[in-house]
C-alpha cells in the first residue's frame, strides 16, 4: 500500500537567523505550572509532581514575528481561551535524564499559545475523561520561530517576562522564574514517563488570568528575549 501521508503534511518551525527548520514531533504540555494559575483553576498550588497532556503536532501554527497569524474560531465551543506559554524545543532526547542532561537536550525556545476550548475541557474533567477535546484541535498551538539556545543567555530566559494582551489590554503578565517546576525539572520529569526525542516541543505552562477571546479579537503574546507574536481570531 502506498504511503498516504505526505511529507508535506509535517509541520516545521523556522529557526531564527538560520536557514534550517525544526520538524515538529510531539507537543507535550505541562498542566498548571504557575501557582497563581493553579489557584484560579481551583487547584492547590503546592508543588505536586507535574502532570502532562499532549497536543497533536497538526495543531501547531507557525507564527512569524513580523506578521499577524490568523486562526479560526473553533467548532463546538462558546468558551475559547488563551494561555501564553514558553515553549522549549528539544535537540536531544533520552530517558530518565539528569538536570545536566536536560539542560543539554534543549535546542532553543519559542513563544506559544495553548488555545483551549475551556467548556469542553471542563465537561471532560467533570466526567473523568481525557482533555484532548478541549486542548488538541486545529490551530490550537500558534508558536513563534525558535530562538537557538546558543544565541541566548539561558539564564535570561529562565527569568524572562512572559505576557499577553488582547486588543491592547494587558491580560497576563508574569516571569518564567515563577514556574513551579523549572524548565530542566519539567524535562527530567517528562523523561521519566516518555522517552524524549529531537523534535519534541514542551509547552511549559501559563500564568494566571487566562480568559476568553471571540472573533475579531487580536492577541499579542511575548516572552522577553524571544520576541512577540500577534494572533487574530477569525469567524
Amino acid at each position: 500500500m502506498k504511503n498516504i501521508v505526505s511529507e508535506q503534511s509535517r509541520v516545521y518551525l523556522p529557526i531564527v537567523e538560520n536557514d534550517q527548520v525544526y520538524p515538529v514531533g510531539r507537543v507535550f504540555c505541562v498542566g498548571r505550572n504557575y501557582a497563581e494559575h493553579s489557584k484560579e483553576m481551583g487547584d492547590d498550588p503546592e508543588r505536586d509532581p507535574p502532570f502532562f497532556f499532549v497536543k497533536d503536532a497538526s495543531s501547531v501554527v507557525p507564527s512569524a514575528f513580523s506578521d499577524v497569524t490568523r486562526i479560526a474560531y473553533p467548532m463546538a465551543t462558546s468558551q475559547f481561551e488563551y494561555e501564553v506559554e514558553l515553549v522549549v524545543a528539544l535537540g536531544e532526547g533520552g530517558r530518565n535524564l539528569s538536570l545536566q542532561q536536560a539542560r543539554e537536550a534543549v535546542l532553543g525556545y519559542a513563544v506559544g499559545l495553548d488555545m483551549t476550548r475551556r467548556d469542553l475541557q471542563a465537561q471532560a474533567k467533570k466526567k473523568g475523561r481525557p482533555w484532548e477535546v478541549g486542548k488538541s484541535f486545529d490551530e490550537s498551538a500558534p508558536i513563534s520561530p525558535i530562538s537557538l539556545k546558543t544565541d541566548l543567555l539561558a539564564g535570561n530566559v529562565a527569568k524572562a517576562e512572559i505576557g499577553l494582551k488582547v486588543n491592547g489590554d494587558l491580560k497576563q503578565i508574569s516571569s518564567v522564574a515563577n514556574l513551579t517546576w523549572s524548565i530542566e525539572e519539567v524535562i527530567c520529569k517528562l523523561s521519566e514517563v516518555f522517552e524524549l526525542r529531537p523534535g519534541d516541543l514542551i509547552m511549559t505552562g501559563t500564568p494566571e488570568n487566562v480568559g476568553v477571546v471571540v472573533a475579531d479579537d487580536e492577541m499579542l503574546a511575548w516572552v522577553e528575549h524571544l520576541g512577540e507574536i500577534r494572533i487574530s481570531v477569525t469567524d
